[in-house]
């Protein structure tokens, strides 16, 4: 992937879409649907493209220091950015329209005193380094420094259409190679740069791209077919077509959010898995929560949350506003935790969820849950971890309903 330096039309898009992700808040999913849209890009250079941006959005302030220049300057002096990660990678700097380099000597100089740096080497600001000193203590830094690096690529088996070994067998026939990820029943690594949406396997609905962790957290709901089930943050639906392949289909599972749009991109990828007990419900106001008290026999509350465990694959979240953010979302947490569990029926479980490694999001949510609800108890609870796992970052409790 870095045998080569980027040609200069490639180097374009990188800049184009740091530009879009740094100056003007736009995610980078959407930054990269956004150029991408329209062009016949090989999807070995989609995918080197992204990878280059990847890894200068996760390290943003090493490569600003190796360039002398800081983020706010990124519009005007991105190309030397792009070059300090060429010259970082022993790679010829790609001729572009308009460049602006650093001197060998003081790009050496600069480099020597970065791996000196632990928050520069592993791309991590002040604030988060502060925050995940105070909540993780001595873990924090091998977590740091694995959420520095490019995250692998994993798929979900469909297991309405077919199993892990069939769909391993049919994506090598599409030039996919995976190998099996083991504890995951379901997940698959991809190992080749192989366009994966462009595959007939993935038209047919046999797979959904999902971390290996990510894909822990259904599984943890421990879902039966009949049963009635509830995923009440759903988003657009990676977990809901999770559980729904483990119910084959028999019993009712509905999906719930508060914005129309992603249970209708929901609609869409169910059609495609052959989710056909999927409904979906839109959480117009507390009387739809009201209405369905005491009726389930599971409920996934995969909750807002800070993303801080997942920043290898969104990385463009330690730059934005979520130190700021992250009260407001603690206090949604606590909201959601303590009104959607009157769903759950007596002896039902409820699986409370994040994407971050953060106890205050988690286990400190959690508890305070516990001491203002004992109708409930807690069964287990697990953080899957970036330094321990290799996976994204998530945290999952499994709580009972006691009494009513």
């Amino acid at each position: 992937m870095l045998a080569s330096p980027l040609s200069p039309s490639s180097a374009e898009l990188v800049l184009g879409i740091l530009n879009q992700v740094l100056m003007e808040g736009s995610p980078l999913d959407r930054a990269y649907s956004r150029h991408f849209s329209g062009l016949k890009l090989e999807s070995e250079e989609q995918a080197r493209i992204a990878t280059v941006t990847g890894e200068l959005i996760r390290r943003l302030n090493l490569f600003c220091f190796l360039a002398d220049t800081t983020p706010e300057r990124i519009e005007r002096e991105g190309s030397r950015v792009l070059n300090a990660w060429h010259r970082f990678h022993g790679l010829p700097i790609p001729r572009l329209r308009y460049t602006l380099d650093i001197e060998e000597a003081v790009f050496a100089e600069r480099l020597e005193r970065a791996k000196a740096e632990p928050l520069l080497w592993d791309g991590c600001p002040d604030w988060l380094d502060k925050l995940g000193q105070a909540e993780l203590g001595d873990t924090w830094a091998a977590e740091r420094a694995a959420l520095s690096l490019a995250p692998k690529r994993y798929l979900r088996t469909n297991g309405l259409k077919c199993t892990r070994d069939e769909l391993a067998t049919r994506l090598a026939a599409e030039g996919v190679q995976t190998v099996p990820v083991d504890g995951v029943e379901s997940a698959l690594e991809v190992t080749s740069n192989a366009a994966l949406f462009r595959t007939k396997a993935f038209a047919d609905g046999w797979f959904e791209q999902q971390d290996a962790g990510s894909q822990l957290v259904a599984a943890a709901l421990d879902v039966k077919p009949g049963m009635r089930v509830i995923d009440a943050c759903a988003g657009a639906g990676g977990k809901t077509l999770h559980l729904a392949a483990a119910m084959t289909g028999k019993g009712r599972l509905l999906a719930m959010d508060v914005e129309q749009w992603k249970l209708d991109n929901l609609k869409e990828r169910a059609r495609r898995a052959g989710a056909h007990n999927v409904e979906t419900r839109l959480i117009a106001g507390s009387k739809t929560i009201k209405r369905l008290k005491l009726s389930a026999d599971r409920l996934l509350l995969d909750v807002p949350c800070s993303g801080l465990g997942v920043l290898k694959r969104n990385p463009d979240a330690k730059w934005r506003d979520t130190e700021e953010r992250l009260p407001v979302l603690m206090e949604l947490q606590a909201h959601i935790l303590g009104s959607y569990s009157r769903m759950v029926k007596v002896g039902g479980i409820l699986v409370y969820a994040t994407c971050s490694i953060m106890p205050c999001e988690n286990r400190g949510q959690v508890d305070a849950f516990l001491a203002a609800n004992p109708n409930f108890r807690l069964l287990e609870d697990e953080n899957i971890t970036p330094a321990t796992s290799g996976f994204d970052g998530f945290y999952l409790a499994k709580l009972e309903r006691i009494a009513e």
